[in-house]
């Protein structure tokens, strides 16, 4: 069992007000309406649908967090991403890049099933962090960069 089905049923309570800060900080930048087709990789408990009222689509491969999702929901790692391409007119990866096995086709994966808009976090804390900005800055055309206490939120399409 992994970490997050093991902690899937106190995750809103350790992780969910700094969760839902991000997603507010994002949203302010993104212009959605209930048409936009919104991925949320690493969705966990589908916070996102507190933010976003449109049609959220989430990943996550934790099955004990899928489970809390009030939107629809497909078991997957970012890495292989069971969607079409330019699917989605919205990506958002929220806290979760450093938990990809493979960074990069992760990241490509995202760019590949999105449009134009993206919003990428990356943990400020993470022995990984140089690597991920540089593989998000190498893949994307990084806009804007918003800084939160924990996170890094790079945007990336026409905001």
């Amino acid at each position: 069992m992994s970490y997050y089905d093991e902690i899937a049923e106190g995750y809103n309570e350790l992780h969910g007000e700094e969760q839902l800060n991000k997603l507010k900080l994002i949203a302010k930048h993104l212009n959605v309406d209930k048409n936009t087709k919104l991925l949320d990789v690493g969705c966990g408990t589908g916070l996102s649908a507190k933010v976003f009222d449109c049609d959220i689509t989430g990943i996550d491969p934790s099955e004990q967090l899928l489970k809390q999702c009030p939107f629809k929901t497909i078991k997957a790692n970012a890495e292989n991403l069971p969607f079409k391409d330019n699917e989605f007119d919205v990506v958002i990866a929220v806290t979760c890049i450093q938990n990809f096995k493979d960074i990069n086709q992760g990241l490509r994966e995202i760019k590949r099933v999105g449009k134009n808009k993206f919003a990428l976090t990356v943990l400020k804390k993470s022995n990984k962090k140089d690597f991920i900005l540089n593989q998000i800055k190498t893949i994307f055309q990084v806009q804007k960069v918003l800084k939160d206490e924990k996170d890094l939120i790079l945007l990336s399409g026409v905001f």
